[in-house]
């Protein structure tokens, strides 16, 4: 299968790989610069960083490749509930959840529900930086950032839950989108109607878009091998993004527990959720996900984020694995633990060499 693609012409890259921007600390500058050294795109999910911490890992990541790299950021990273969440439900949810961390012998945390949104800012942040690609998910920047992109020779990738995003996306001009399916790992970047009413697979995903967009197309979810990369390039991919697989390499920022869990049967059990996070997101099952419904009512995202954030910690410090969150796609069952270098070899081998 022929490896030159509108893809890879667009962002200066010599294979239609690109490793999945994942937020929240997975994110480092030595598993990017292995992708983008090997000749994919690494990518560096930013979406909690402050300004200075994007300048300081982009610093990094340039002393350990020249290649394209792609900085990855949340258009909505603050749900509009949050601004006049009632007190009486934040006490509920509090109660709600206080079992898990009486189990874990730590108190529930204060909380602050004044919480700004930091994009605009993590924007400039990025604009100084100058990455050969920014990448977006929940929504579309404003025309103004779009242009400047464009002005700085940044090339931009919006990513799309459904065919109505991708038309929006491409009317606002970005430069590629991604079909992201619902096999994806981490949280669903639906923008225009809630995350539940856009769970499309990704290949059918990938076959909507084809049919009524020009826009350069990237699967994403569910993809973890060449076999993977290969079946999204011939429905009319022009790339192949892949998250979890990459979540086992050396490189990786993944903790061990993780790596473990991913590695295990436990990984065939990926649920959609919203309990651990506030937002809807894939991940490995745990005790939360199974005893509270996606229809109990949370507190917005990133409110929820920070009160689960001592749990989540406290779980990991303890080893009790059945309180703490693993992201993961659909598709861990195949994964193979070694350096990135070397799965990015073994991608290229499958899909591309004859």
């Amino acid at each position: 299968m022929e490896n030159q693609t509108r893809i890879t012409a667009l962002l200066g890259i010599q294979y239609p790989i690109l490793q999945g921007p994942m937020g929240g600390g997975f994110s480092n500058a030595a598993l990017l610069a292995a992708v983008s050294n090997a000749g994919g795109l690494g990518s560096y999910g930013a979406y909690t960083l402050t300004p200075e911490q994007i300048l300081a890992a982009d610093r990094e990541v340039k002393t350990k490749t020249s290649k394209p790299y792609n900085i990855n950021l949340w258009v909505s990273d603050v749900d509009k509930s949050l601004e006049s969440f009632p007190p009486e439900k934040l006490e509920k949810v509090k109660q709600l959840f206080k079992p898990y961390f009486d189990s874990l012998s730590i108190p529930l945390p204060d909380l602050d529900t004044n919480i700004p949104s930091k994009f605009l800012k993590q924007v400039e942040a990025v604009f100084e930086a100058r990455p050969a690609v920014f990448s977006f998910i929940f929504g579309i920047p404003s025309k103004d950032i779009l242009d400047e992109a464009r002005r700085l020779g940044i090339k931009t990738v919006g990513s799309a839950t459904t065919l109505d995003e991708a038309i929006a996306l491409e009317q606002a001009g970005v430069d590629a989108i991604v079909a992201s399916g619902f096999e994806a790992g981490g949280h669903r970047p639906s923008f225009l109607k809630p995350a539940p009413d856009s769970l499309t697979g990704t290949f059918a995903l990938v076959q909507h878009l084809k049919a009524r967009i020009k826009t350069p197309i990237i699967a994403a979810g569910g993809i973890a091998d060449g076999a993977g990369i290969r079946a999204a390039l011939t429905l009319g991919a022009d790339a192949a993004q892949i998250g979890t697989a990459f979540l086992v390499t050396d490189e990786s920022s993944a903790t061990p527990a993780h790596r473990s869990t991913l590695l295990s049967d436990e990984s065939r059990y990926t649920v959609l959720s919203k309990s651990l996070t506030g937002r809807m997101g894939r991940m490995i099952r745990n005790r939360v996900t199974e005893e509270v419904s996606y229809g109990t009512e949370v507190l917005p995202f990133p409110l929820h984020s920070r009160f689960m954030g001592p749990l989540r910690e406290a779980a990991l410090a303890q080893g009790r694995t059945e309180l703490s969150i693993f992201w993961s796609g659909q598709n861990a069952v195949n994964l193979k633990p070694g350096t990135t270098a070397e799965f990015m070899q073994s991608l290229i081998d499958e899909a591309f060499t004859e």
